[in-house]
């Protein structure tokens, strides 16, 4: 056998197995796919994911990290329409967990994560005290710091402690955790470490009843001694 022949053989074979394979299944094959067929108009999937931010409706991350789908909140196979008020934006991954058995709207989760209170100073914080900031959170100053460089990061949805937040916003906390300690440790080369906390509920210390993490330079002789009032 030549070594062309051999190649034919070899590729040709699982070919022939697969187009039996289909001719014996015939439709039946695809039948666990053909409720979500169909056609869904490019301008409805543009809408879908404009109204979403081009951000996952259930876990928040940017279609910059990874892909997003337009899902039927109501399956197809359960009657669900092609209907704006029947779409939502998800994940590839928060889509593949859900699948066509969950008729959950997490377009919910994403009209709290612009909650804001008129009485609460983290609210209505003046722009320019903000120093970073994520789709999901911010920091600024502290405006009593307790070691230079004092800051707070704070979700930008209205939730009292650091247990009322949703995933995608303690991950938005951490990022910018993760940023600031550079930036503070470029800025001032004398700081060794840093105290990260929180208080939780009034009877934790916790003044501002609205969540948000302390981020405190320390550096080598401060004789800085943390209370429960230093992190209100």
């Amino acid at each position: 056998m030549r070594a062309k022949e051999a190649i034919v053989v070899v590729t040709g074979a699982p070919r022939v197995a697969i187009n039996a394979y289909l001719q014996r299944r015939e439709a039946a094959v695809y039948d666990h796919r053909r409720a979500a067929l169909g056609y869904l108009s490019g301008s409805l999937r543009y809408e879908v994911l404009k109204r979403a931010g081009r951000r996952c409706e259930l876990c928040g991350i940017s279609a910059d990290e990874r892909a997003i789908e337009v899902d039927h909140i109501i399956p197809r196979k359960h009657g669900g329409e092609d209907d704006l008020t029947n779409l939502q934006a998800l994940c590839f991954k928060c889509n593949a967990n859900k699948g066509a058995r969950d008729d959950v709207d997490f377009r919910v989760v994403r009209e709290g994560m612009n909650s804001r209170q008129s009485d609460c100073i983290f609210c209505n914080l003046l722009a320019d005290r903000v120093i970073a900031s994520n789709a999901l959170a911010f920091a600024i100053r502290d405006d009593h710091p307790v070691t230079p460089l004092h800051t707070l990061v704070i979700p930008k949805r209205h939730a009292k402690t650091f247990f009322d937040l949703f995933e995608p916003e303690r991950r938005a906390i951490n990022q910018l955790l993760d940023g600031l300690r550079i930036e503070v440790m470029k800025t001032d080369v004398s700081v060794s470490g840093f105290n990260i906390g929180m208080n939780s509920g009034d009877d934790a210390g916790q003044t501002v009843g609205h969540a948000h993490v302390h981020l405190i330079p320390r550096r080598q002789g401060d004789g800085l001694i943390l209370l429960r009032s230093v992190m209100a």
